[in-house]
C-alpha cells in the first residue's frame, strides 16, 4: 500500500506491460531478516511491495493478489522471478483460483531479473543508514513512504516534477 499522497493520485500511470520482474529483498528489523517482495514492469515501473514475516508460498500468493488488485495495474503474460521456490508453487495455486490467467507463464531467470535487482539497490541505500529499523509496523510505513519517493524519483506520477 503506497502512501495516501501517491495513491491518491488519479493521475498514476497505468502499466499497460506484458511483463512484471517479481524479487525478494531482506530488510533487518529489529535484528531478524524480513522478506520484502518486489514488482517492477519491464519499463523498472514499481508495481507494489509488500514487507512480509515469512518467505513462503502464501506470502509469494499474497503479493501478487496484492499487486493484481492495483488499481494502477493488468494482469501480465509473463511473470519474471528469480529462483525462489516460492513463487512456482503460489502461481499454481492463483491458477487454480483463478485469480490470475492459465495463460499467465512464469519465468525463472536471474538475467531478465536484474532490472528489480538493481531497484532494490535504490530502496537499501536509503534503509542501510538508518542502523535498523526498530518495528514491523514502523518499517512497513518508512518502506511505504521510501516507496512513494522512490515512484516519483522515477516520474512515475503525474503532475509531481521530479
Amino acid at each position: 500500500m503506497l502512501t495516501a499522497e501517491v495513491k491518491g493520485s488519479a493521475s498514476l500511470f497505468l502499466s499497460k506491460v506484458q511483463s512484471w520482474r517479481v524479487d525478494e529483498t531482506y530488510i533487518q528489523i529489529k535484528g531478524e531478516w524480513q522478506d520484502l517482495d518486489r514488482a517492477v514492469d519491464s519499463k523498472g515501473n514499481t508495481l507494489d511491495f509488500m514487507l512480509s514475516a515469512k518467505r513462503d508460498r502464501q506470502a509469494a500468493a499474497r503479493f501478487c493478489r496484492k499487486v493484481l488488485k492495483a488499481q494502477r495495474t493488468q494482469a501480465p503474460q509473463v511473470i519474471t522471478v528469480a529462483k525462489n521456490a516460492a513463487y512456482p508453487a503460489a502461481m499454481e495455486t492463483l491458477k487454480a483460483e483463478e485469480t490470475i490467467a492459465g495463460e499467465t507463464a512464469l519465468s525463472q531467470s536471474k538475467y531478465f531479473n536484474h532490472l528489480v535487482e538493481h531497484d532494490h539497490r535504490n530502496i537499501k541505500r536509503i534503509v542501510k543508514p538508518m542502523m535498523g529499523l526498530k518495528s514491523f509496523n514502523s518499517a512497513s510505513r518508512t518502506l511505504r513512504g521510501i516507496e512513494a519517493m522512490q515512484m516519483i524519483r522515477k516520474g512515475q506520477v503525474k503532475g509531481i516534477s521530479q
